[in-house]
C-alpha cells in the first residue's frame, strides 16, 4: 500500500496544478481552512484535481485563506480500476453513505438505475458528486468517480458494452460460494459492472433480462438478507478482492 499523509488536510480543486501555480479558494473552502481548521497564511495543505496528482500547497491571505500557492508534487496521478457501481438509488442519508463507501472501495463510476421496486425516482447528482469529493478528500484518493444520471434498468442494459462483466447480486441466487463464483467468472478485461438492486428485490422480468446478458455472474451475498447499502459494500469488497485492484500494487 502506498504511503499517504493522513495528517495534512486535503482539498479537491477544479484547477490545473503545477509548481508555482496559484489556486483560488471558494467560500466553503476558505471557511473550512480558516474557521474550522484554524489555518492561515503559510500553513500547508494537500490538493488534487483528479488529473495532475497530489501537490503540497501553501495558504495565502491576510485576514482569511483566499488562495493557495502550489509548491511541489507529493504523489503522481493514478487511475481507478474499471469497476462501475450500478445501483437502485436510496433515500437521502443512506444514498450519501452508499456513494461514499463506493468511492472508498475504488469504484470509478456511479450509475443509478431505476427498477420496478426502486423507492426513489429522482437523484440529486450535485449531492452525489459532493459526496464523491468528500470521500476522495478523506481517503487519499486522487481520481474522482464519475457520476451518471439515473436511467431505467432496461436502458442501462441496452447501452452497456456486452463484453463487460456484469456481477448481478440477487438474494434469490443459489450460489453458495460467491468468491468461487467470481474466480470462475469470465475474464473481466473489458471492465466490471457491479449491480445492486432495490430492497424490494428485482421483479421476475428484470431478473430474466439480467440473466440473458452475454457476460453475467449472479451472486448471493451470504445466508442473510442485506440492506441495499450494506450489500453494495459487501459486493464491491468481493469484486475488488477477487477481480479488482486489492491484490495489485498501486502508486
Amino acid at each position: 500500500m502506498p504511503e499517504y499523509d493522513f495528517i495534512a488536510p486535503r482539498l479537491f480543486v477544479d484547477a490545473p496544478l503545477q509548481e508555482g501555480g496559484a489556486v483560488g479558494l471558494d467560500r466553503d473552502q476558505s471557511n473550512y481552512l480558516g474557521n474550522v481548521l484554524r489555518l492561515g497564511a503559510g500553513d500547508h495543505v494537500l490538493v488534487f484535481n483528479g488529473r495532475d496528482g497530489e501537490w503540497q500547497a501553501a495558504i495565502q491571505g491576510r485576514k482569511r485563506p483566499d488562495s493557495l500557492t502550489v509548491r511541489h508534487r507529493t504523489r503522481l496521478q493514478n487511475h481507478l480500476p474499471d469497476v462501475a457501481y450500478v445501483f437502485a438509488p436510496l433515500k437521502h442519508a443512506r444514498l450519501d453513505y452508499m456513494v461514499q463507501k463506493a468511492v472508498e472501495m475504488g469504484a470509478s463510476r456511479l450509475e443509478p438505475v431505476i427498477t420496478r421496486h426502486t423507492q426513489v425516482s429522482r437523484v440529486n447528482g450535485e449531492r452525489m458528486r459532493a459526496n464523491v469529493i468528500e470521500a476522495a478528500e478523506q481517503c487519499g484518493i486522487l481520481s474522482l468517480a464519475e457520476v451518471r444520471d439515473p436511467v431505467p434498468l432496461a436502458h442501462f442494459l441496452d447501452q452497456r458494452p456486452p463484453s463487460r462483466l456484469l456481477v448481478f447480486c440477487d438474494e434469490a441466487a443459489d450460489v453458495a460460494d460467491p468468491v468461487r463464483a467470481l474466480h470462475d467468472a469470465k475474464d473481466p478485461h473489458a471492465g466490471i459492472d457491479v449491480l445492486i438492486g432495490p430492497e424490494g428485490g428485482f421483479a421476475a422480468d428484470e431478473r430474466e433480462l439480467l440473466l440473458r446478458q452475454p457476460c453475467v455472474t449472479r451472486l448471493a451475498l451470504g445466508p442473510r438478507i442485506l440492506r441495499a447499502d450494506t450489500a453494495g459494500v459487501a459486493a464491491l469488497a468481493l469484486v475488488q478482492a477477487t477481480l479488482g485492484d486489492w491484490g495489485k500494487q498501486t502508486g
